[in-house]
């Protein structure tokens, strides 16, 4: 990184902020609120959504257009053009929550006290794009947040702060991703002064525990009734609310929404996915059950099971979901 002027006051340092989804957007909130100076936002260019696929500026972006700070929405940061837009920013740090590009080196090493990344796991544990999902199916009973001096690997840069959250037999990727996103923040807003002022303690990652958080594909949400049933219940909890976690029944596609295991088994050599006597449990391939709780048709709102059975007469004892 460039050292041929000092940073500014801890109290208040130039910043540019990258960042694209709801995680990122307190991030954003908490340098404001620190009186920090954020100079431009980075983030991803707008992209249609909704029925009438219409251009939808990102979260980060329409917070910072609130907070009437310039935005750039760069499709990549490999033009040189970019990145010395990027480094006539003049910024003392750059933070990063993700943002969903990769930071050439030029980027990198442009501001004075370098790149600094709020993530959301307790690395080495889940580097990559869906750490909180990967979690979640996992059947991790913890995770946290990591802020990370940023190098030109994949979140592989030296540890300065980290907080553990604990992720409970019912906590949904919604709720991590929140208690997440709010915690993150706050770590910021404390470790950042001593980055600025050059006291941070930067901790290398250990080689032992490394895993990859890949991205979500849709095809992942289809639920296999021969899994375990405790398995299918974290992956509704991890795919709702996107990408969703979904079955058959007839001819149209389900989203299951809400499910817990149940405590009894299903009864010997019922075929995995077969609907028991109440009509509302599944019997799943490790001879246990799951209770379904809210599912959610195409083009509807989520509604309770009793209620989905309404418009499916023979959702009833027996029926093979898909």
């Amino acid at each position: 990184m460039t050292t041929d002027r000092p940073a500014s006051d801890a109290r208040r340092a130039r910043v540019v902020f990258m960042g694209t989804p709801d995680f990122a957007v307190p991030s954003l909130d908490a340098l404001v609120a620190a009186g920090h100076d954020v100079v431009c936002v980075y983030t991803q260019p707008a992209r249609p959504a909704g029925r009438g696929q219409k251009l939808q500026p990102t979260p980060v972006a329409a917070r910072a257009d609130a907070l009437g700070i310039p935005v750039r929405t760069p499709v990549k940061l490999r033009d040189p053009a970019d990145q010395a837009a990027f480094a006539a920013l003049g910024a003392d740090v750059a933070v990063v929550a993700a943002y969903g590009l990769i930071l050439p080196r030029a980027v990198l090493d442009a501001p004075v006290r370098g790149c600094v990344n709020v993530h959301a796991s307790l690395l080495p544990r889940w580097r990559g794009a869906a750490p909180i999902h990967r979690a979640l199916l996992a059947g991790d009973t913890e995770t946290g947040v990591t802020i990370m001096a940023m190098d030109a690997g994949l979140d592989t840069g030296a540890m300065l702060a980290s907080c553990r959250v604990p992720i409970g037999p019912q906590t949904t990727a919604q709720q991590l991703h929140d208690q997440l996103a709010a915690d993150g923040a706050a770590l910021l807003a404390q470790t950042l002064p001593a980055v600025l002022d050059g006291t941070a303690v930067a901790v290398p990652q250990p080689d032992d525990g490394i895993t990859y958080a890949r991205k979500l594909e849709k095809a992942e949400g289809r639920i296999d009734w021969t899994a375990d049933a405790a398995a299918i219940d974290r992956l509704v909890r991890a795919f709702t609310p996107w990408p969703g976690a979904s079955f058959t029944l007839g001819d149209e596609t389900i989203r299951l929404v809400e499910a817990r295991p149940a405590a009894q088994p299903a009864p010997a050599g019922t075929p995995p996915g077969t609907l028991l006597d109440d009509g509302r449990s599944v019997a799943c391939g490790d001879g246990r059950v799951l209770t379904l709780i809210r599912a959610q048709r195409a083009g509807r709102r989520p509604m309770t099971i009793d209620d989905l059975a309404r418009g499916f007469p023979d959702l009833a004892p027996g029926r093979r979901l898909g």
